[in-house]
């Protein structure tokens, strides 16, 4: 009899052992960016801020730099449930809907305080497109103001005609086509090795990608264009979200909305710095950018901006609307 009490009272020990090990959850999180990027930094933060809150009961894993799945991959593995949550650069989605590709379309938000404004124009519109494939946005943090990066100095959007010209969206690739340029599409981490190749002559994007990726090694100009002011979003899978508790979603909810003013912060921090690190490493900072290059480029913004308003419909109408354009 005491061997069977003895035993019962084990199995009973691992059944509650069980329980409680069942009522903590681990989810996994792609990631684009590696662990240096801010971006990365900040959804580390956010992670242990979820950890915290919800005293250990949900645990965010991250999976930085693609190494759980590419850049490309993300959207879909969140949307299939293969993940819950995941983090990559909205206008990718400009394939699916333009009003995703608002926030790179060139010089019509070129700094922090307009780039907040177009956000809260966006971020219903953008909500809405996604609940339809069941994700739900948390938060979204904009990259540094994108420059010009090229191996000579960039006087008129003549000089940029020829070039091999690194794309990361639909926006970009036409941006490049209407200034002359060839677009091809390179993630992040390639980059150096896309300019060792040949494959890319120039590029657009922020001081930190160029910082980070060493642009020095590869280019000798930064011509600072402020052309627009683009953003990561985090989305989560709706089916994983309805099966937290409220009190879990409202740990998740506010480390979000903490994550998002932490972001924006860093970014705004990050421009001034990587533009000094490259010039510390013999780029030449273009500042300002020549005016002839500047009326060319806002021209092919315009453009842009009123091809965009054809496609993107009444979803686009309704966010230049809000953002009063």
């Amino acid at each position: 009899m005491k061997l069977l009490r003895n035993f019962t009272a084990g199995v009973a020990a691992l059944a509650m052992g069980g329980i409680a090990t069942a009522s903590a959850d681990t989810w996994d999180m792609p990631t684009p960016y590696p662990d240096k990027t801010f971006h990365t930094a900040n959804i580390i933060e956010f992670a242990k801020d979820v950890e915290t809150a919800t005293n250990g009961d949900l645990k965010i894993k991250i999976h930085s730099a693609g190494s759980l799945f590419k850049h490309p991959e993300i959207k879909n593995a969140v949307r299939s449930g293969q993940v819950p949550i995941g983090e990559f650069f909205l206008s990718r989605l400009s394939n699916e809907h333009a009003a995703f590709g608002a926030d790179s379309l060139p010089f019509l938000a070129t700094n922090y305080d307009d780039a907040g404004k177009l956000w809260a124009a966006q971020k219903p519109v953008i909500s809405a497109l996604l609940d339809k494939q069941g994700l739900m946005p948390l938060f979204s943090v904009p990259w540094p103001p994108q420059g010009l990066y090229t191996k000579k100095e960039i006087k008129t959007v003549d000089d940029l005609k020829g070039l091999k010209f690194r794309a990361y969206n639909a926006t970009l690739e036409k941006f490049a086509q209407l200034t002359g340029a060839a677009p091809t599409q390179v993630e992040v981490p390639d980059i150096p090795q896309a300019y060792a190749t040949g494959r890319v002559e120039a590029m657009i994007t922020s001081p930190s990608t160029g910082a980070n990726s060493k642009a020095w090694d590869f280019v000798s100009h930064y011509t600072h264009i402020q052309a627009w002011v683009p953003k990561n979003i985090v989305v989560i899978n709706k089916k994983y979200w309805r099966k937290l508790d409220e009190a879990t979603q409202k740990a998740v909810l506010a480390a979000a909305e903490k994550a998002e003013k932490r972001g924006w912060a860093m970014s705004q921090e990050e421009t001034a710095a990587k533009i000094k690190i490259m010039q510390d490493n013999g780029v030449t900072i273009v500042n300002p950018p020549a005016t002839e290059l500047m009326t060319g480029l806002k021209k092919v913004g315009e453009d842009m901006l009123s091809d965009w308003k054809e496609s993107a419909g009444d979803e686009g109408s309704e966010i230049l609307t809000s953002y009063g354009k």
